[in-house]
């Protein structure tokens, strides 16, 4: 019986260790975007659209010249030339791009946001929005200490005091003439009327002989006396001048004296007592009566 001679007799490699030469199986490629695969045909993304030449055939479709667009847009025709070659370095940056690409656009009849979006695309995309700065910050809002005004001050304060001296001025001018015109009327003004709670003023006493004697000779002089009731009295001198023109209360006396006559105008004749020249006037005038009386230095007579 024969024995076979075993892999290590014939001197070749075990079949473990024996290597594949055969090259390896070459991996198959990523399908591409335009590519078929097993789900079906590729999706291709549609071309953005060219916004110069698209903006110059919308003009002309809308038989639009430049100058025209020009004019409608108040976009310079150099600029909108520039734009309709592709060429956005005469707009000043992308904002004024953005602006000038949606007014053409509008201008000849079409839809500016696909142009916008394929600008944005080819030059970075849009600018991310910047959050708004807030409207003011408390922090900073300060009350700051006012410093007094001295010229507003200084200007008041000179004010008042030609104001003062203006007042000053002027009242003493009133009363210097108020006391003039009281000197040349030669008479007061007539006296309030007494309360009803005041004491009643006692009578004038009868003249005496003495005071008949005080009368000047050369003056004519008329006392009047109200002994009961009033009456309204007016007096002028022998010009005419106004000497009183007011109401003698119960127990007032009012005295007048000229140097020629005394002129009087008495309402209630009979409520008064009448002195003239230092000598009582005797006639009796009933209560009510109205009299016209003059008197001169020769009297008493009446007028």
């Amino acid at each position: 019986m024969s024995l076979g001679k075993s892999p290590e007799d014939n001197g070749s490699p075990p079949a473990a260790e024996v290597e594949d030469e055969r090259p390896p199986t070459e991996q198959a490629p990523a399908p591409g975007p335009g590519d078929a695969t097993a789900d079906g045909p590729a999706e291709t993304a549609p071309p953005k659209p060219e916004i110069g030449r698209t903006l110059a055939r919308a003009r002309t479709e809308a038989g639009l010249g430049v100058d025209e667009v020009s004019a409608a847009t108040r976009v310079r025709v150099p600029i909108i030339q520039a734009i309709e070659q592709d060429d956005f370095s005469r707009c000043g940056g992308d904002v004024y791009t953005r602006g000038h690409i949606r007014t053409l656009a509008r201008a000849v009849g079409i839809d500016p946001e696909p142009l916008v979006a394929a600008y944005d695309d080819d030059h970075g995309g849009r600018p991310a929005p910047t959050a708004p700065a807030p409207l003011f910050e408390a922090e900073r809002i300060r009350s700051e200490p006012r410093r007094p005004n001295w010229t507003a001050a200084m200007v008041a304060a000179i004010v008042a005091v030609v104001g003062f001296v203006g007042f000053t001025l002027f009242s003493g001018e009133d009363d210097g003439g108020a006391k003039n015109v009281a000197g040349e009327n030669g008479s007061t003004a007539p006296p309030a009327e007494p309360s009803k709670t005041a004491e009643k003023p006692a009578p004038d006493p009868k003249p005496s002989e003495s005071a008949i004697a005080a009368a000047p000779a050369d003056r004519v002089t008329v006392k009047i006396t109200v002994p009961e009731g009033r009456s309204w009295l007016s007096a002028k001198d022998h010009n005419g001048q106004l000497l009183f023109d007011g109401t003698l209360q119960k127990g007032q006396t009012k005295t007048f004296t000229d140097k020629e006559r005394v002129d009087l105008v008495i309402g209630d004749a009979g409520a008064v007592e009448l002195l003239v020249n230092g000598k009582e006037i005797e006639d009796r005038f009933q209560p009510g009566q109205v009299q016209r009386l003059s008197y001169t230095k020769g009297d008493p007579n009446a007028g």
